[in-house]
């Protein structure tokens, strides 16, 4: 049995595996990776047990949007499992009417014309404008929505739609915790990620420069190097 830190990285929606590739490569060498891409959980309680299921009694939990999201359901399930907490590009706020009913409709453009009626949308949705143009990123983004498919992505929608208010919840985390954002995040902005670093006594911020929704992506290097260090001071401190 291995005895290295555990870190779970838990996917954003419509991504997979890849969203963490750049922060993987660097961290495996010192830690067990595993990452997790929702595909067949319709609920963030199925998610979250799918998670707690397949990881040690203790680890690192990592997750970006959705990620963060099923990260509040392990906390409310199991939070004596968890040794750190990473919170990237996410919200602790439920769903406003505006935002569900985007969802919806989401939903319907995926069941009438499949996962390419939604995939064009994406990169403006989620990118730093600039990052719109970058040929490479969107085909990936394209890909990983491909990978999570139709399907995939109605089970997330899904489990999106039922996601509670989660700042109560962050109140009675006492591990060490780390956010990150993109400054110019257009789905869950810097405030509220601030919102949630106030709910956890001795949290820590990070606002990523030049960035929107995916940061692992937009800018890998920042948020690995951040990360990176954020993990060697708190296991030293822990």
């Amino acid at each position: 049995m291995s005895t290295r830190p555990f870190l779970a990285f838990a996917c954003a929606h419509m991504t997979d595996e890849r969203l963490y590739a750049h922060q993987i490569e660097a961290l495996s060498a010192t830690h067990d990776c595993k990452v997790f891409v929702f595909r067949e959980q319709s609920s963030m309680g199925a998610m979250a047990e799918h998670l707690l299921a397949h990881t040690p009694e203790r680890f690192t939990l990592i997750g970006l949007s959705l990620g963060g999201y099923m990260a509040f359901e392990v906390i409310r399930q199991a939070l004596h499992r968890l040794e750190r907490l990473v919170l990237i590009d996410t919200t602790a706020v439920a769903d406003h009417p505006a935002r569900r009913d985007g969802r919806l409709r989401d939903i319907a453009a995926v069941q009438k014309g499949g996962i390419e009626a939604l995939i064009p949308e994406l990169p403006s949705r989620w990118l730093l404008p600039a990052h719109t143009s970058d040929a490479a990123l969107v085909a990936l983004m394209g890909s990983m929505a491909h990978s999570v498919g139709a399907l995939g992505q109605y089970h997330q929608q899904t489990a999106m739609l039922g996601r509670p208010d989660s700042h109560k919840d962050l109140e009675r985390v006492k591990v060490p915790t780390l956010l990150i954002c993109g400054r110019q995040d257009p789905v869950t902005p810097v405030s509220d990620h601030e919102a949630m670093a106030a709910c956890v006594p001795g949290s820590r911020l990070i606002v990523i420069e030049d960035c929107g929704h995916l940061s692992t992506l937009e800018q890998p290097t920042a948020v690995t190097q951040a990360l990176c260090q954020w993990l060697d001071c708190s296991l030293s401190n822990s």
